[in-house]
């Protein structure tokens, strides 16, 4: 787990929670969650250090969450900043209000980013457990 893990970054617990939630799905249980969001997410996010972290979450293919670049190419790109990510993680944000104040910057498929706040609740369910 470790490598997916990126000190100086308040965002990272959160990935790794999301990886090990990934992990413990039996294959139909990924398959599902697949077949539910359909598409690749690559997140950038930006510490208070101006330093840039970059993850990808496969719900398209794998069924996985990577650090780095996606491969293939994300459906959607987001781009916030650490706190934003731990607000919307945490539920004190609302992804929409996010994006319309400028706080959330997406590039391609915007519908689809709508999709990661269900994502990102699995992963919170999945901790508590």
């Amino acid at each position: 787990m470790s490598d997916i893990k990126i000190d100086g970054f308040k965002a990272s617990d959160v990935i790794v929670d999301l990886h090990t939630a990934f992990g413990g799905f039996t294959d139909a249980q990924r398959q599902a969650q697949v077949k539910k969001t359909k598409g690749i997410f690559e997140l950038r996010i930006t510490n208070d250090d101006k330093k840039e972290a970059v993850w990808t979450i496969d719900l398209k293919k794998t069924g996985a969450v990577l650090k780095g670049l996606a491969s293939p190419k994300a459906d959607v790109t987001l781009i916030m900043s650490d706190d934003t990510f731990s607000q919307l993680a945490s539920g004190k944000m609302d992804g929409q209000k996010a994006f319309l104040t400028g706080k959330l910057k997406a590039k391609g498929n915007i519908m689809l980013a709508t999709k990661l706040a269900a994502v990102l609740q699995m992963a919170k369910d999945k901790a508590k457990l």
